[in-house]
């Protein structure tokens, strides 16, 4: 077995949205504080070859919060990958904009 080094990041070409430019994703989720649940929705990037920008969680009383950044995508993609992780059964919100507008007064997807 032998290693396989790659110097920058892999961008995949979104068959969908090919001639879209790639976009940085701000997904903000609130999920039930189950212990897989943070494993399950990074899966959803780790599928397409992705590696969150920025991830934080934060834990209160029975809900999770993640925010999570990320960039290197089409915004179809990121809102595909938002609709699979709102249909996991333990999010309760998930909000979704491009990372360089205001924020989540400025939400562009909300799933509840």
């Amino acid at each position: 077995m032998h290693a396989v080094e790659t110097t920058h990041p892999v961008t995949r070409v979104d068959a969908w949205a090919v001639d879209s430019a790639h976009c940085q994703a701000h997904y903000r989720i609130v999920a039930e504080a189950e212990p897989d649940v943070l494993c399950r929705v990074l899966n959803f990037f780790a599928l397409q070859f992705l590696a969150p920008q920025q991830v934080t969680a934060s834990r209160e009383d029975d809900l999770l919060h993640l925010d999570i950044v990320m960039d290197g995508l089409s915004w179809h993609r990121a809102q595909v990958i938002g609709e699979k992780i709102r249909n996991l059964i333990s999010v309760c919100t998930l909000d979704l904009w491009p990372a360089d507008s205001v924020g989540p007064a400025a939400v562009v997807a909300v799933a509840q």
